[in-house]
């Protein structure tokens, strides 16, 4: 039987090499975010932008609900997929990252596909009861997914996409010894997912994992 490989910084960089090409504004924010420090851990890993870049085109997505945003990576990348007339519409509290990724989709020529809401996700989806998408991509705080993830199913098209970042959470879920609130809530919401029957849902071993979760 097969194994996983492990993804040495050697054989990434010949997977870049062989794969799609990541737009120039997208390894700019890679780059940008690098110099911040610890919380560049809150960006996606660039397999997990050829991922959701495949999985746009293939299930021809037009219209998605992002929830969390930081410097813009996610959004640029789902937006950079989509068909011209698609659209996105992004949910992040955070002014200050959000002129960071504003200014970015606006360098790409994005910015016309992309609109932003800046306030706290829980307060935007009132606003949105009226709207249907073909898929929600959900990476923010952590606590909240729950939340988050019952909201996503009231704004899904039937057969749409959920798809859900850092769910296996640094490896930490397996770690019996770890008890902290954050580990035990995503094991709590991990179970609460695969027991879901609402969805069909697999979890893929990309950047910190990725729940992809398809709505009956």
């Amino acid at each position: 039987m097969g194994a996983n490989l492990q993804i040495t910084e050697k054989l990434e960089n010949y997977i870049k090499d062989f794969s799609f090409k990541l737009n120039p504004i997208q390894q700019e924010i890679i780059d940008y975010n690098k110099t911040l420090g610890e919380i560049k851990r809150m960006q996606i890993d660039p397999s997990q932008c050829y991922f959701l870049h495949l999985i746009i085109k293939v299930a021809n997505i037009k219209n998605v609900l992002e929830i969390g945003t930081f410097t813009g990576l996610s959004a640029l990348t789902i937006s950079l997929a989509l068909p011209n007339d698609g659209k996105l519409i992004a949910l992040d509290k955070n002014e200050e990252t959000n002129k960071i990724a504003i200014d970015f989709f606006k360098k790409a020529k994005q910015d016309h596909k992309i609109q932003t809401i800046i306030k706290p996700a829980m307060h935007s989806f009132e606003e949105l009861k009226n709207e249907k998408f073909d898929m929600i991509f959900i990476d923010a705080d952590k606590m909240n997914y729950k939340s988050y993830y019952e909201n996503s199913l009231q704004l899904i098209k039937k057969s749409g996409l959920i798809i859900i970042d850092n769910v296996l959470w640094h490896g930490e879920v397996i770690d019996e010894k770890n008890n902290d609130k954050f580990t035990e809530n995503m094991r709590e919401f991990n179970n609460f997912v695969s027991e879901d029957k609402r969805v069909e849902q697999i979890i893929f071993p990309l950047g910190d994992g990725m729940t992809v979760c398809r709505v009956l």
